[in-house]
C-alpha cells in the first residue's frame, strides 16, 4: 500500500513562489504517472500537472507556464514548482497516481494565495 504525505504549502502574496513536495512509500511509486490535484472550497478536485515515469509532463491551461512538475524517482518524491502565484491557485494540493485506482489519498498541503 502506498502512503503519499504532502508538504511546503503556506500563506503568499500574488506573485510569489512555492515548492510542493509529496514523498511516496512503496516500490510501485517508481513506475506510476503521478500528478498533482487541487481542491478549492465548493469545487470539484481537479488535476493540474502530471508526469510519467520517464518524466514526461503535461499541465492544466490554467497553471502552464507557471508550474513546474518534477520526480526524483530514487527519493520516492514528486515536486510542484508554482511560480507567479495568483489568488485563483488558493486550494489544498494533493499528489496521487494519475490512473485510476488512486493510492489512498493524503492529508494534501494548503496554498492559500493573497492579492
Amino acid at each position: 500500500q502506498v502512503q503519499l504525505v504532502e508538504s511546503g504549502g503556506g500563506s503568499v502574496q500574488a506573485g510569489g513562489s512555492l515548492r510542493l513536495s509529496c514523498a511516496a512509500s512503496g516500490r510501485i511509486f517508481s513506475i506510476s504517472a503521478m500528478g498533482w490535484f487541487r481542491q478549492a472550497p465548493g469545487k470539484q478536485r481537479e488535476l493540474v500537472a502530471s508526469i510519467t515515469s520517464g518524466g514526461s509532463t503535461h499541465y492544466a491551461d490554467s497553471v502552464k507556464g507557471r508550474f513546474t512538475i518534477s520526480r526524483d524517482n530514487a527519493k520516492n518524491t514528486v515536486y510542484l514548482q508554482m511560480n507567479s502565484l495568483k489568488p485563483e491557485d488558493t486550494a489544498g494540493y494533493y499528489c496521487n497516481k494519475v490512473a485510476l485506482p488512486y493510492y489512498t489519498w493524503g492529508q494534501g498541503t494548503q496554498v492559500t494565495v493573497s492579492s
